[in-house]
């Protein structure tokens, strides 16, 4: 089990470590952080676009698919259900959107493309994040 802490420094200025590494997380000036790290958001995002640029890694090294540059782009905003074409019947109100753009150069075809964009729709990260996440209830330590 992955388990990361992450602690208060001032105002909204965290440290986050997972025992090994440390980063930090703020908000921007405007809403009264320090903006000496990125916020949560882009920290989500983050996690996600690396888990699919080494997913996609992973599975051009197994194939023997030879890439020469692989970048890949998300973005976050909120919109509500009733403007979004992807949401279903569940989605009320407004909801999360997040938008990637992949960026992918080598020696392949069109099949292969789209096989990347299967692969990619299938990192961890992104699966944990279509499929939601469960809870276990708040513990309040003194």
């Amino acid at each position: 089990m992955v388990s990361i802490t992450a602690e208060l420094l001032s105002d909204y200025r965290i440290d986050i470590t997972n025992g090994t590494h440390t980063w930090r997380a703020d908000e921007p000036i405007d809403v009264g952080g320090d903006n000496t790290g990125p916020n949560p958001y882009d920290l989500l995002l983050g996690s996600l676009a690396a888990c699919t640029s080494i997913t996609l890694s992973m599975y051009a090294k197994r194939k023997g698919i030879h890439i020469t540059s692989l970048s890949v782009e998300y973005s976050h905003d909120k919109v509500h259900a009733d403007d979004c074409e992807q949401c279903d019947d569940k989605h009320k109100g407004m909801v999360d959107r997040v938008t990637s753009r992949i960026f992918i150069d080598g020696d392949f075809d069109d099949a292969v493309r789209k096989r990347f964009e299967y692969i990619a729709q299938n990192c961890p990260v992104h699966k944990t994040l279509a499929n939601g996440v469960v809870f276990d209830e708040i513990v309040f330590a003194g």
